[in-house]
């Protein structure tokens, strides 16, 4: 790909996912449709992730690409639960949605070595569910605008800690409204 079309394939998703953020803290679109938005738009730029992380660009591509398939398919399974669909349906999205929770976690380390984890913070965050209390944490890329990252990967977490970038204190998240909206 030469580096024009790497650009223009930037601009364009990091402006479209910016515009769903500013959509979705405006009160414009709810959750759901902040996720599915997401989830149609990286269908539509048919692009895979990058074998090779070598900029902030791609790293974060990367990220959302699997953060956006990990919670589609998650809510995906928790409709079918919702509905009494067949549990093999239930089984099939949660599946989905946790292979790729999975490569969410090793595309962020990916992004944390690119950048040699600098101006970088992690902290549990306050949730209102109880099965993410004391589980999750934000990532925090100090040096980008709506660069903040969240995990539960006991792996990452002692990764993060090792490099020193994790706070031992619990914090609001900075994105609190939308992480403890249900969808």
């Amino acid at each position: 790909m030469a580096y024009c079309e790497k650009e223009s394939l930037f601009n364009t998703f990091f402006s479209h996912r910016n515009s769903l953020i500013i959509q979705y803290k405006n009160g414009d679109i709810s959750k759901r449709e902040f996720l599915e938005g997401n989830f149609d738009f990286v269908e539509q730029m048919n692009v895979k992730p990058f074998s090779r992380i070598d900029s902030y660009e791609k790293g974060m591509y990367n990220y959302q690409y699997y953060n956006v398939l990990a919670k589609y398919y998650t809510m995906l399974a928790k409709d079918m639960k919702r509905q009494g669909q067949h549990d093999k349906y239930y089984i099939y999205y949660l599946n989905e949605g946790n292979y790729y929770y999975g490569e969410k976690d090793r595309a962020t380390l990916q992004l944390l070595k690119f950048l040699n984890f600098k101006n970088i913070e992690a902290y549990f965050i306050k949730v209102e569910s109880k099965f993410l209390k004391n589980k999750l944490y934000e990532i925090v890329l100090k040096d980008y605008e709506y660069a903040i990252f969240h995990s539960k990967s006991l792996w990452l977490l002692k990764i993060l800690r090792e490099e020193g970038v994790f706070i031992e204190k619990k914090r609001v998240s900075l994105i609190d409204e939308y992480i403890n909206e249900t969808y």
